[in-house]
């Protein structure tokens, strides 16, 4: 199972919010490369990167962060936050992205993200499904609409999407352990996505009980600024 520490960026730093609120963040290191390099010293390979302004702007923001840290370490990065335009996709590829990542715009512009899998690829994209209950949320977690986790995945393993993350949104940032009901549904209605969990991991029994199930990756955040979980675990 491949480990993906994640790096939020607000205002140029590294915070974590709790239950995606911007009201509850903590910032954690006003150098977000530096955490970055902390983290390639100690073996992982890929990071997860999102710009939480970018969300919440619906434009990208902190492309500067992901440019600094694609140019200065060798990590594999997956961005997002605040992809909404063609424009933005070119500064997020530009700036140094392997993959990215493609959330609220996946539900609100469909046809605009289905063309973006055939000019690009599809193996440029991560899907991230955020929900709460069963139900798909967006625009940084601030709005939840009608549409069930299962059948939007469904919709675009159909349009050929690989990969994808689910951060349980009652759970990010709380440390108080992953959807792993939520996360077995998933794996057992789609067996061939590389499928990836999202929220809550406070402890490596967490990681290994989503290795158990299946997962084929795992983002983990706030457990490592805590202290929860040591880098050198995760290797």
């Amino acid at each position: 199972m491949e480990i993906i520490p994640a790096i939020d960026i607000i205002d140029g730093k590294c915070v974590r919010l709790t239950e995606g609120d911007y009201s509850q963040k903590t910032v954690y290191n006003d150098n977000p490369l530096e955490v970055a390099k902390s983290f390639e010293d100690a073996g992982i390979t890929r990071l997860h990167l999102v710009d939480l302004d970018g969300a919440k702007a619906g434009k990208v923001t902190n492309w500067k962060v992901l440019e600094s840290i694609a140019k200065n370490t060798q990590l594999v990065i997956d961005f997002g936050g605040g992809i909404k335009q063609e424009s933005d996709l070119k500064i997020v590829f530009d700036s140094g992205a392997a993959f990215a990542t493609i959330g609220s715009m996946a539900v609100k512009d469909p046809d605009l993200f289905e063309t973006w899998l055939k000019e690009y690829g599809e193996n440029r994209f991560l899907l991230g499904a955020d929900v709460k209950g069963e139900n798909i949320a967006i625009g940084g977690w601030l709005e939840t609409t009608n549409e069930n986790i299962i059948e939007f995945i469904q919709k675009y393993i159909s349009k050929g999407v690989t990969q994808l993350f689910c951060t349980d949104i009652s759970k990010d940032g709380k440390l108080e352990g992953p959807s792993i009901e939520l996360y077995k549904k998933i794996i057992q209605h789609f067996p061939e996505l590389y499928f990836i969990a999202s929220g809550g991991v406070s402890s490596m029994q967490d990681i290994n009980e989503l290795r158990i199930i299946g997962c084929s990756g795992v983002i983990v955040g706030k457990a490592i600024y805590e202290g929860r979980i040591k880098i050198s675990e995760l290797c």
